[in-house]
């Protein structure tokens, strides 16, 4: 019998990477688990590039979706109005927005964290009438062509023109003795620093394609107070780093900051579905209507398991208690494992952790041997040198437990 595997190859572009790295036949998911065709089990600390911060098939969204569309619920109504996006909408209000004392509005974009950076960018040029954007060395904004120009990768942005961007260090970037929040200062101070004023400055808290890289509250701060004095928006990409990946819904919470613009995407929806939101401050809300569209702007589908989501687990502190508790076991791994690997050193925060094992070689063998005993884990950084763990926030402590001492053995492994 032929390996299905080689339809794949053979009809589906060039352009597919995980399943080159990850090579099986996935048939079915639970929790914090993957199965293959062949039964089996793989632990998943990929958890859909972050889209999956509540595990595979949640319980209650699962009955919540199944119970949708045995009544002939909708599936999808452009930006019209409807029960689910209603629901939705009052559920994130009362249990996100309200409780930080936030007010802002909920734009909801085409379905990918990509257009969302779109859109939010779209909005500050509009708002401001400057074309200008700071972005930051590492960052990943998503590879649409507006967010693929404030995207650091050199090998996403390939040979394509990207205009209107300049591209400052991020915290820490040039080590420790290089302070990059006063070259920002610097740059944005003087008018002949070359420097356009910018329409807004776009950043990841904890850059995670960039290798788990984390800003501190006061460059985060300084950053904030620059981008005030000189006009321009704020726009915080939460689309990895929120969901409660950082330790609370947003990334920035309890850093005393309020983005102008927000965005959200991946585990937005809960349950893996696509769905993509902008935050927007109510005084820069200027969009016409109209304006920013997406057909698919209007998937019900994954309202209603948000909304589950939202209703399940950000109504009280239980889950930012679990994921503060499951991020130490993290990172204490993580901590034994790079006592053994010469300059290797834990980067992250909360249940959004790395291991950086200084070279490339020995993060994807480290990743290779990991998957052949059961356990899915991908690689970021500049030179895919970092072990990237981002397992659900819900996975059960045996089986992160379990997932660890694979990547140990991995890891001891690979270190050459």
């Amino acid at each position: 019998m032929n390996d299905p595997r080689q339809l794949f190859q053979q009809h589906e572009s060039n352009v597919r990477s995980y399943c080159r790295a990850f090579d099986a036949l996935f048939v079915r998911a639970a929790g914090s688990e993957l199965f293959d065709a062949q039964g089996r089990r793989y632990i998943d600390f990929l958890a859909g590039c972050g889209a999956l911060n509540y595990g595979h098939n949640d319980s209650d969204m699962t009955e919540a979706l199944v119970a949708h569309l045995r009544d002939g619920g909708l599936a999808m109504s452009l930006d019209l109005h409807s029960q689910t996006k209603h629901d939705f909408i009052d559920a994130f209000v009362a249990h996100i927005l309200q409780p930080r004392g936030l007010s802002h509005r909920l734009q909801f974009t085409g379905p990918t964290g990509a257009n969302a950076i779109e859109a939010a960018l779209k909005l500050a040029r509009k708002r401001t009438g400057r074309h200008n954007v700071i972005a930051f060395s590492n960052a990943y904004h998503g590879l649409s062509m507006g967010a693929l120009a404030v995207t650091g990768s050199r090998h996403h942005r390939m040979d394509l023109p990207h205009g209107g961007v300049t591209r400052l260090p991020y915290d820490g970037y040039l080590g420790t003795g290089v302070d990059s929040a006063a070259l920002l200062e610097a740059l944005l101070d003087d008018p002949s620093s070359g420097i356009d004023p910018p329409a807004a400055i776009v950043l990841e808290l904890v850059q995670g394609e960039g290798g788990l890289n984390v800003a501190s509250t006061p460059w985060l701060q300084r950053v904030f107070a620059a981008a005030s004095r000189h006009g321009a928006l704020t726009i915080v990409d939460d689309i990895q780093a929120g969901c409660g990946r950082c330790g609370n819904f947003f990334s920035f919470d309890g850093q005393e900051l309020v983005p102008d613009l927000i965005t959200l995407s991946k585990s937005l929806s809960g349950f893996g579905l696509p769905f993509s939101l902008l935050l927007v401050a109510p005084e820069h809300d200027s969009w016409r209507p109209g304006e920013h569209t997406g057909t698919f702007r209007g998937n019900n589908h994954a309202m209603l398991t948000a909304t589950v989501a939202l209703r399940k687990f950000w109504t009280d502190d239980a889950l930012c208690t679990q994921i503060d508790r499951r991020g130490q076991i993290v990172a204490q791994a993580l901590t034994r494992m790079a006592e053994h690997v010469p300059e290797a050193r834990v980067k992250g925060r909360g249940m959004f952790m790395g291991l950086d094992l200084r070279t490339r070689e020995r993060a994807a063998c480290a990743s290779a041997d990991a998957f052949r005993n059961g356990l899915v884990i991908e690689t970021a950084g500049a030179r895919g040198e970092v072990l990237k763990v981002m397992a659900p926030l819900t996975t059960p402590d045996a089986l992160l437990h379990e997932g660890l001492e694979i990547l140990s053995h991995a890891v001891l492994s690979a270190r050459g």
